[in-house]
């Protein structure tokens, strides 16, 4: 029996809730085939365009379509620049701890959080140490993911701070409405997000070097066509008329980075890399990785290019380090969070961990650098066989576990093979933080499409749909 949950589109008594109304009354007069002929037609595009995700270890082959619902979700203007606010001070504290724990460790000196925990963490970059970065920015493009609750609030589930994915579905599924429905634009104003690109290439120009030259050169560096996400790496590049390099494309020569060409050698200023922090410089790294380039921490250091995100962000989206964001609110901004965490049980804890325990059945149990949805336990959606085994996991290294409630996600109308129906779904902004922190209004919305699943990650069959912030 599936839990209550809140119904983004209507009210607990049935009514449409305003912002939805527009939009409930062109389903109600819309036939149900043409709505589905759409919906084929969406397919067709998505795999014309080459929209496509790589699924590792999938039997049925390395690219599949991710699942494109187009019921769009609706979010009032009102709710938005609350969230917004919220999102711009939560990434504000993220970027000035990492700056903090590889400068003077000043919230590990006051107790905080445990030093042991940061410095001796997997994703602490000691290269990092003493290290300043162009408007102290680590995390140049976070990506939030939020999630609204029973109570009708929104939560914080998690930060992604090193490669977030994602956004290119996003522009995608907005150029897809625009395309497939115009006459729903003509019903109610929708904020637009098509400037994304222009104010992500902003914001890494803001991240080069300031010493040098005014126009700086950006490259985006992809592991290559076999990532899962390489159709965003070069959709991206697209869109912001930079080039698409592989670590093979680039060398670094008196420590300074330089782009093959036909033309000749090009000097490069600012990397968006895609590529994870192990994998980026065999000289400082992994000596075996194909994928980097050698010498780009050096030139790096020496302050003659910039990546974004920045080496070592990994630190600070790790799931063991998210029950302090709000504590570094505190510390950092002297306010109060305008988000709220979800309760959290660090396994490593002994309490907590008999507390998790005790109660396998009723919560979801994830690795602390896990993602993806794998390596996951859904208690209440699981057999006593899965919920045993998890147990002699979590026995054998319980501090690579952390435990929340299972949140009852909110719903949102979806087309679905015996018509609309209400399916669980979250919500990923992307915040760009450059001289200034901006996002554009809305997000990806992932969407669980089997019935009352609440994991909605695209590796795990779930969807997604346009965001509609609405006046």
């Amino acid at each position: 029996m599936e839990r209550h949950h809140y119904d983004e589109m209507r009210e607990p008594n049935g009514e449409v809730r305003p912002h939805f109304q527009p939009l409930a009354d062109w389903l109600a007069e819309t036939p149900a085939a043409r709505v589905a002929e759409k919906r084929r037609e969406a397919d067709l595009l998505f795999h014309r365009v080459g929209i496509t995700f790589a699924v590792y270890g999938d039997k049925q082959g390395d690219e599949r379509l991710i699942p494109f619902d187009i019921v769009p979700r609706v979010i009032p203007k009102t709710e938005w620049e609350a969230l917004e606010r919220g999102l711009k001070q939560r990434v504000a504290a993220l970027n000035r701890f990492l700056h903090d724990i590889y400068h003077d460790q000043e919230i590990l000196k006051a107790g905080k959080i445990s030093a042991e925990q940061v410095t001796m963490h997997d994703a602490y970059q000691p290269v990092m140490r003493g290290l300043d970065l162009p408007n102290g920015v680590y995390s140049h493009i976070a990506g939030i993911d939020l999630v609204r609750h029973e109570d009708g609030l929104w939560y914080v589930l998690e930060d992604n701070l090193r490669t977030p994915s994602g956004v290119s579905y996003m522009l995608e599924n907005r150029k897809m409405m625009l395309r497939l429905f115009p006459e729903l634009f003509a019903r109610q104003p929708v904020q637009p997000v098509e400037q994304y690109p222009a104010l992500l290439l902003e914001t890494l120009r803001a991240s080069a070097p300031p010493r040098l030259r005014r126009d700086p050169s950006v490259v985006v560096l992809t592991p290559g066509q076999h990532n899962s996400a390489y159709f965003e790496h070069a959709f991206l590049a697209q869109q912001m008329g930079v080039e698409l390099v592989e670590g093979a494309d680039l060398f670094v020569k008196d420590d300074y980075v330089y782009m093959r060409a036909t033309t000749g050698a090009q000097r490069v200023d600012v990397i968006y890399r895609r590529i994870d922090d192990a994998f980026l410089d065999p000289q400082a790294f992994r000596p075996d990785s194909v994928l980097g380039v050698p010498g780009l921490v050096a030139a790096y250091r020496a302050g003659n290019v910039s990546l974004a995100n920045a080496i070592g962000t990994g630190v600070a989206d790790d799931k063991s380090i998210y029950p302090y964001v709000p504590e570094m609110i505190r510390f950092y901004l002297g306010e109060e969070p305008l988000l709220s965490n979800v309760q959290t049980w660090q396994c490593r804890d002994a309490e907590d961990l008999k507390y998790v325990l005790g109660h396998l059945d009723e919560l979801v149990v994830k690795e602390v650098q896990g993602s993806g949805g794998y390596g996951m336990l859904v208690g209440p959606a699981s057999t006593k066989a899965q919920i045993k085994a998890f147990r002699a996991r979590l026995l054998a290294n319980a501090g690579n576990y952390i435990a929340q409630p299972t949140l009852s996600l909110s719903t949102c109308p979806t087309f679905v093979k015996r018509g609309i129906a209400p399916r669980h779904v979250d919500l990923r902004p992307f915040v760009l933080s450059g001289k200034e922190v901006r996002l554009v209004p809305g997000g990806l919305t992932r969407v669980a499409l089997k019935p009352g699943s609440l994991v909605v990650n695209s590796s795990q069959g779930g969807g997604t749909k346009d965001t509609w912030v609405v006046d």
